[in-house]
C-alpha cells in the first residue's frame, strides 16, 4: 500500500475542513517535499506556479521561521508580491497555514475557503491531522543490508543483471530488493529511491 492510500482517510478530513482546497508537503528538505500533494482550484496552481510564488511566499517563509497555526490575514511577515491578496482575488478569501516538525524534515500545509475564517476549532483538528501525517510519513532511520546493497550498485551505476550477478541473486531477487527499498522508501522510482537514502544518510 502505498503512503498516499495510507493518508487518504486523513487527507479526506482536511478536504472537508477546507472547502476550497489545500497544498501538502510532507518532510520538506532541501526545498523538495517527500510527499506533495495539492487541491487548489487549477487556476491559482497554475498563477502561484508560473510566478515561482512558491520561493516569494510569506506564508511559507513564516511556516520555516516557526511551528503552528497562522491565518493568512495574521501572517507577520511582508508581503511585496501581494500573494495573499492575489490569491483572494482567485477565490481564496481566507486561509491558514500550519507548519510542524524539525527545520531539517518540516512539513507545511496550507487550507483555504472563500465564505469566512477558520474557527479555532477547526484549526486545532487541521493541526492534528498535519502531525499525525507527519509522522505517519516518517521515512524509516536504517534500510535492510539486502536493500542497502541493491540501491549501493544501481547508485554506481551497475545494470541489474550485473548487480544481481555482484551479489549473486537472480535478476528477479534483485529486483525485488530494489521493490522493497523503494517501498520503505515511499519512492516512485529505484532513482528517487537512491536519492531519498541519499538524502537521509542511508546509503
Amino acid at each position: 500500500m502505498t503512503i498516499r492510500k495510507k493518508l487518504d482517510n486523513e487527507l479526506n478530513k482536511l478536504g472537508k475542513l477546507s472547502p476550497l482546497g489545500f497544498g501538502v508537503g510532507l518532510h520538506i528538505r532541501f526545498a523538495s517535499p517527500l510527499i506533495s500533494i495539492y487541491t487548489w482550484p487549477t487556476a491559482w496552481q497554475d498563477h502561484y506556479t508560473n510566478n515561482v510564488y512558491g520561493l516569494r511566499d510569506p506564508m511559507v517563509a513564516w511556516a520555516f521561521a516557526k511551528q503552528g497555526v497562522c491565518r493568512w490575514n495574521e501572517c507577520p511577515i511582508p508581503d511585496p508580491f501581494n500573494i495573499i491578496k492575489q490569491a483572494a482575488e482567485f477565490g481564496l478569501r481566507y486561509g491558514a497555514t500550519i507548519s510542524y516538525g524539525r527545520i531539517s524534515s518540516r512539513s507545511i500545509v496550507g487550507l483555504a475557503r472563500d465564505d469566512r475564517e477558520f474557527t479555532l476549532d477547526e484549526l486545532v483538528k487541521a493541526q492534528k491531522l498535519v502531525e499525525f501525517m507527519h509522522n505517519k510519513a516518517e521515512l524509516p532511520e536504517s534500510l535492510t543490508g539486502a536493500q542497502r546493497e541493491a540501491l549501493k550498485l544501481v547508485a554506481t551505476g551497475h545494470r541489474y543483471a550485473r548487480a544481481a550477478e555482484a551479489l549473486g541473486i537472480t535478476e528477479s531477487a534483485f529486483k525485488l530488493r530494489l521493490s522493497s527499498a523503494r517501498t520503505r522508501l515511499m519512492a516512485k522510482t529505484t532513482a528517487e529511491a537512491v536519492q531519498r537514502a541519499k538524502d537521509y544518510k542511508l546509503l
